[in-house]
């Protein structure tokens, strides 16, 4: 390029810049800057301690016992596919991210050995009967606050069972089903209608 193409080139970028801080200017002046005395939209934050003081409630899951004889098995199955990443469900089966579920009804909770289960769990005490089971598989973080299982939940009561029911399963002795008057005081204690 000669010099006189190197001139031009430079002039025009002059005139640009030039030119863009005119902009700025002219906009200024067309629409000045100026603050508010007073925030136009105000939001009020109440301060209310006794609501925060209160603990929140948490609701227990539907009962599901009366259901569990009736269950889709197939169906349960078909959802356990969602726990696959983390868990396994065969006899002897190796710990994943998270423990096997082999004989898992009934069994204690923290108690599948090797497993570096939460401090959460593994003082949680218990065992993982029908109840239990349907509550955490409602809600883990609800049922068991500091679990490490980062699992939404299963809001379908009809989905817990089924699933409950093929884990039932997946055992070398599936457990009993729950009998009538189980299924009466769980349905008393949960102020629902048979």
């Amino acid at each position: 390029m000669d010099e006189l193409g190197f001139n031009k080139l430079f002039a025009g970028f002059l005139m640009a810049g030039l030119l863009l801080l005119a902009g700025i200017k002219l906009a200024e002046v067309m629409v000045p800057h100026s603050d508010l005395a007073e925030n136009a939209y105000k939001i009020e934050v109440p301060e209310t301690s006794a609501v925060a003081d209160a603990a929140p409630v948490v609701k227990a899951p539907e009962p599901i016992l009366a259901m569990l004889a009736d269950a889709d098995i197939a169906a349960g199955e078909k959802l356990s596919k969602k726990c696959t990443a983390c868990h396994l469900f065969n006899a002897g089966g190796d710990a994943k991210v998270g423990p096997a579920l082999w004989n898992i009804v009934n069994a204690a909770k923290g108690g599948s050995e090797g497993f570096g289960y939460s401090a959460a769990l593994a003082g949680f005490g218990g065992a993982w009967d029908y109840a239990s089971l349907n509550a955490f598989l409602a809600k883990p973080k609800a049922y068991m606050p500091g679990t490490k299982m980062n699992f939404v939940g299963l809001k379908k009561v009809t989905d817990r069972a089924n699933m409950i029911a093929w884990l039932r399963q997946q055992a070398d002795a599936p457990a009993a089903l729950p009998s009538a008057d189980e299924i009466t005081a769980e349905t008393a204690a949960n102020g629902t209608d048979s």
